[in-house]
């Protein structure tokens, strides 16, 4: 197993770095500050155009959380030569498809069309990125659409709610510590005076970066973002004070009752980002790590915990490495009928010891080197994919032509990088545990609203 594994990771590689889908990538700094970054893949006649800020709700402060999530959607509210919703039936109406989302760290819209639809679509997304209407009308609606989301898919949905709960606790100080789509009572005195600060805060081509990956000819898009964001002015954009979080010094430990079926653990340990792409050394073994554990279906919290012990219906492990604000490393799942929260918890600390005490075999870290290199060279086969890999490395500060230089530092951890990170931070001082206790459920579920619905 050793052997077959170990040869097919140079085997991936060769297939991701001979590929048509990962042609060179070429860019372009417009005279206003706009960066335009475009790949060509002419495997199929579309191209898919994206428009990423460098702003996300880490960038919101106390009492106005939920604005960057509101502000996606008033951006398809319409402009004065582009009424409301017209941009999704243009965009439709060209064969394509649309559609934006909010994060921590960016705020980012695309569209994906057939290739001769992409001027219309930059002439779209350029209109909206300096002549937005934000009517008062318009956003009374829209904030109760947004509210209604929350209560979908956040208040009604046991795990995310943990996972809301769980952040406001490990992080004391950190934007982290609030939810994407922000706390109810924030939204509930939103005004639309909140949206437009924050759109001219924020939005402007200097704080913007455009990515286009398709059937096209990378001068031609350059001359075409000349044209239509070209015109468009920089302003002086927002800035966001550092927010260091404080050291935390013990054990933190949450109950949420909640109506579910199922208890959940959610376990939340802090570790480092990458910082410094050559430098840094923990963090991609942090990746091997969570690979070893969850990685595939034969990795050790499924085999062991949920095949072997019948301890869990489901056992995961979560790490990303690249973030603009502090990283966290999650073990999460649900212990089977019959076992209680502790046995789970203590079943996934006794994996993480065996990690600590034992270390990993060869084969099963380069078991777990294959399957994560795939994942990432699979991403290639999408022309979206191969978009949101470049827009979120910049979003981080991660130049987008490093990617292959991060799968080269994925395949040299070794077995003892990976134990060293287990036992130097998989310590209860930077530990948060938060557990759902299941309440009844409710005899009818909750009445849907007549205000969700699209952009």
């Amino acid at each position: 197993m050793t052997m077959r594994y170990a040869r097919m990771i140079p085997l991936l590689l060769i297939l991701a770095l001979s590929g048509p889908a990962v042609a060179e990538t070429y860019e372009h700094r417009l005279a206003n500050g706009l960066r335009v970054i475009v790949k060509e893949d002419r495997r199929a006649p579309t191209a898919v155009h994206m428009v990423w800020y460098r702003v996300g709700s880490m960038d919101e402060t106390n009492g106005s959380t939920g604005v960057a999530h509101v502000l996606e959607h008033m951006m398809f509210k319409g402009t004065p030569s582009v009424g409301p919703g017209e941009f999704n039936r243009r965009v439709a109406a060209a064969g394509g498809r649309d559609n934006a989302f909010t994060s921590r760290d960016y705020t980012a819209y695309f569209q994906q069309v057939p290739k001769e639809r992409l001027p219309e679509m930059m002439q779209l997304e350029a209109d909206r990125m300096r002549h937005l209407t934000l009517d008062e009308r318009e956003f009374s609606q829209e904030i109760r659409v947004v509210m209604e989301e929350r209560r979908l898919r956040t208040e009604d949905q046991p795990q995310a709610l943990l996972f809301e709960r769980l952040s406001a606790m490990a992080f004391q100080s950190h934007p982290y510590r609030a939810p994407i789509i922000g706390w109810m009572s924030d939204l509930e005195s939103m005004t639309v005076a909140d949206a437009r600060h924050w759109y001219e805060r924020w939005y402007a081509p200097n704080n913007a970066y455009v990515i286009v990956v398709g059937d096209v000819e990378h001068q031609a898009v350059f001359r075409l973002a000349e044209q239509h964001y070209g015109q468009l002015p920089a302003r002086e954009s927002g800035s966001t004070k550092p927010q260091v979080e404080p050291a935390q010094a013990g054990l933190r430990r949450l109950v949420v009752k909640a109506p579910a079926e199922l208890p959940i653990v959610m376990m939340a340990y802090k570790v480092p980002v990458i910082r410094d792409l050559e430098r840094d050394i923990d963090p991609y073994a942090l990746e091997m790590l969570s690979a070893v554990l969850a990685g595939h279906d034969a990795a050790r919290l499924s085999r062991n915990l949920v095949r072997q012990q019948r301890l869990a219906v489901d056992a995961a492990a979560s790490y990303d490495s690249t973030s603009r604000g502090p990283g966290l490393f999650y073990l999460y799942g649900s212990p089977s009928e019959g076992k209680t929260r502790a046995e789970f918890e203590a079943g996934m600390r006794a994996e993480l010891a065996r990690v600590q005490n034992d270390g990993v075999a060869a084969d099963e870290l380069a078991r777990a080197k294959a399957q994560l290199i795939a994942a990432q060279i699979y991403k290639l086969d999408s022309m979206f994919a191969q978009a949101m890999e470049i827009g979120q490395l910049e979003s981080v500060g991660i130049a987008h032509a490093q990617h292959r230089r991060m799968i080269d530092k994925l395949q040299a951890v070794t077995a003892e990088q990976v134990q060293g990170v287990a036992r130097k931070y998989f310590v209860d001082d930077v530990l948060t545990v938060g557990e759902l206790e299941p309440q009844p459920l409710p005899r009818s579920p909750r009445p849907r609203s007549p205000f969700v619905g699209r952009h």
